[in-house]
């Protein structure tokens, strides 16, 4: 069975998207957070488009090449403008964790309302032995808090952008992180972790 992770680009000071996201608006004013995926000279292998540093092709490639299924909250659903059928990876199926009214999904996407448990065994049953890459805030708080995650790749963006979504929303305890590897590149530093239970 493969691993439960994500892997965000994120301010140093913990946001992923700028001030005002939403459907419409993308990730708001913060498009600096993914200057890193087109300002190099390597071409991803994975995701057609990407230009990337040879360091942060190296790790966004291991990643992406894994994901059999991608989990995404709805907040990140609506901004990121897949209500048409699309999906951050080009040949994984995307769920859909929701509590409001269903959007309209494509054949490639699942809703799930019945919670974060519910979310993570349905994309663990679509990606099969491979592994499933949690997209949103909500939702990886959900799953840390849950037990769910097993490990994450903070892919910090030297900026401060002093608002906008979290990361990390409130935990009701401590959990215990052990850095696995750290990665300098230009414009970003890939940090991977690992959940220690």
């Amino acid at each position: 069975m493969g691993k439960v992770f994500t892997a965000m680009s994120v301010s140093v000071d913990g946001y992923i998207t700028g001030r005002d996201p939403g459907a419409g608006r993308g990730l708001g004013d913060a498009t600096m957070l993914f200057d890193w995926y087109f300002d190099g000279d390597t071409p991803s292998r994975e995701l057609d488009g990407f230009r990337l540093s040879e360091p942060s092709a190296r790790v966004f490639d291991t990643f992406a090449a894994r994901v059999g299924a991608t989990l995404a909250g709805r907040n990140t659903y609506d901004d990121s403008g897949w209500i048409d059928g699309g999906a951050p990876h080009p040949t994984a199926p995307l769920v859909v964790l929701s509590h409001r009214p269903g959007p309209g999904t494509s054949d490639r996407q699942t809703l799930v309302t019945t919670g974060i448990e519910d979310a993570v065994a349905t994309a663990r049953a679509a990606a099969g032995d491979k592994d499933v890459a949690l997209m949103g805030g909500g939702v990886v708080t959900a799953a840390l808090v849950a037990g769910l995650l097993d490990k994450f790749v903070l892919h910090q963006v030297p900026v401060l952008l002093g608002g906008g979504r979290p990361f990390f929303r409130s935990l009701p305890e401590h959990l215990r992180l052990r850095l696995v590897d750290a990665v300098p590149a230009p414009g970003v530093t890939h940090l991977h972790y690992e959940v220690l239970r």
